[in-house]
């Protein structure tokens, strides 16, 4: 992989990025002491695995033989204002793995604290973009890993595909890579059958923007038309820059059983929960509920299902409006079922969820030049955004230590002060919430908001 442009989102992404609102995606994944059994054996990379150091040692080569975390942006003359992925010359993995200890007493606690802080950093833009940090100091010898991936790197399953590189698993069956068969040089200048394609693609390409940009710009002025300035504020405010996160674990048997009793699938019923969660969070805080409901933005992978990842950003989304101003938890799913039916029935193309299908009609310059307009632009699309990042069902490990639970962290949107990403994984759903310090001090808040909301719509005393 010696050069690559990057990809018209991606190169979005890249630009949309500022100082005060990094753009990366985060996990922070916690890990079990390695069990001390008679005869277990480790994996040959691993060392001793129980020592910190030995765990950083195994970051460090694990992610140093990902091929992708070598790669780097640097600009290029042609096309006229994009960029390309190459290798770093000056590679050093110890530039991106990092160690920190942490006061043992409450060290979950002090994960996430530290993981708030983190997350406010953006990544170097000279190095290739990302980071990671292993987080020691627990008394029992469990640890976490805290990973950051620019945007432009990888949406959610491509980062999952990437991250999971460090495992044991998946580091154990890693095959080498095939050295690219010589390709025979070839002019430069296409000839008449190329034109002639290139030309229907473009038109093609053409048709495809003006559809999506209808429905982008119809959806922005629905929305506009319709904002009362009541959910800005407990949605939308001026970026502060700083971050708070928070973590849940919901069990997702429960999650499937409510599933089973009300039709749907697994996913309406945590939209769901994030409504009537919001709904208490606004009774908590002492604030009128909107006249309006908030909309989320739920991304959608374009990718085919069973495909590998393959390179860069590739999604679409769904706007949902959240049914906070629903009293009734039953007709809350209800109503979340039946918008998320209509989405799936309408496709990617359709409503203000498909902006970034249009982001892949635009010319490089227009991302160069047109990101520090647009990069407000996202309260006038949705007011929050609630994702889902798939993870592998097989029970994975580092170093012998097995992975207990895998928070997922999405990023902000300039204005924006909430982002909620779930992992289902080992019959839990692991929730990553992350928020403007400032505009949602009160984050915790919501974390338990949204157990108390899954005991309501399934009673812990339930059969």
């Amino acid at each position: 992989m010696s050069s690559e442009l990057l990809a018209p989102l991606d190169l979005a992404f890249w630009h949309l990025e500022s100082t005060a609102h990094p753009l990366h995606l985060g996990a922070l994944a916690h890990f079990g002491p390695v069990p001390s059994e008679p005869g277990r054996r480790l994996p040959s990379d691993a060392g001793p695995g129980r020592d910190p150091v030995d765990v950083l040692d195994l970051l460090a080569g694990r992610a140093a033989a990902v091929p992708r975390l070598r790669m780097r942006v640097r600009d290029v003359l042609l096309p006229v204002g994009g960029a390309a992925w190459s290798a770093d010359p000056d590679f050093d993995v110890r530039r991106h793995v990092h160690e920190i200890t942490l006061p043992g007493a409450d060290f979950p606690a002090e994960t996430a604290r530290l993981a708030a802080e983190l997350m406010e950093r953006p990544v170097a833009r000279g190095l290739p973009p990302w980071e990671m940090y292993l987080l020691s100091g627990a008394p029992d010898g469990s640890f976490a890993v805290l990973v950051k991936l620019h945007h432009a790197l990888a949406d959610g399953m491509r980062a999952v595909a990437i991250g999971a590189g460090i495992f044991d698993e998946i580091a154990a069956a890693r095959r080498p890579a095939r050295r690219p068969r010589p390709v025979p040089p070839r002019s430069w200048l296409p000839g008449p059958g190329q034109l002639l394609g290139m030309a229907r693609d473009r038109l093609g390409d053409l048709g495809r923007a003006v559809e999506v940009g209808a429905s982008v710009v119809g959806s922005s002025f629905a929305r506009a038309g319709r904002l009362d300035g009541r959910p800005a504020t407990a949605f939308t405010a001026e970026s502060s820059g700083t971050r708070r996160v928070a973590t849940v674990t919901l069990a997702l048997d429960r999650v499937h059983r409510i599933r089973r009793d009300t039709g749907g699938t697994a996913n309406d019923v945590l939209l769901a929960v994030v409504a009537g969660a919001l709904r208490r969070w606004f009774d908590g805080r002492g604030l009128p509920l909107p006249e309006t409901d908030p909309r989320a933005l739920v991304p959608v992978s374009r990718r085919r299902p069973g495909a590998p990842p393959g390179p860069g950003n590739s999604l679409s989304g769904y706007l949902l409006d959240l049914p906070v101003t629903e009293a009734d938890p039953g007709a809350r799913l209800a109503a979340v079922r039946h918008a998320m039916d209509r989405n799936k029935a309408a496709g990617p193309f359709r409503g203000a969820g498909a902006v970034a299908l249009l982001a892949d009609q635009l010319h490089p310059l227009a991302h160069r030049f047109g990101a520090p307009l647009a990069s407000g632009a996202a309260g006038l699309l949705f007011d929050l955004l609630v994702t889902q990042v798939p993870l592998p069902r097989s029970a994975l490990s580092l170093g012998g230590a097995p992975l207990r639970a895998l928070f997922p962290m999405a990023p902000l949107a300039r204005g924006q002060s909430l982002a909620v990403a779930m992992s289902p994984y080992g019959g839990q759903v692991h929730i990553g919430l992350v928020a403007d310090g400032e505009a949602v001090p009160d984050l915790h808040a919501l974390a338990a908001a949204l157990t108390a909301e899954l005991d309501l719509l399934d009673p812990p005393d339930a059969v």
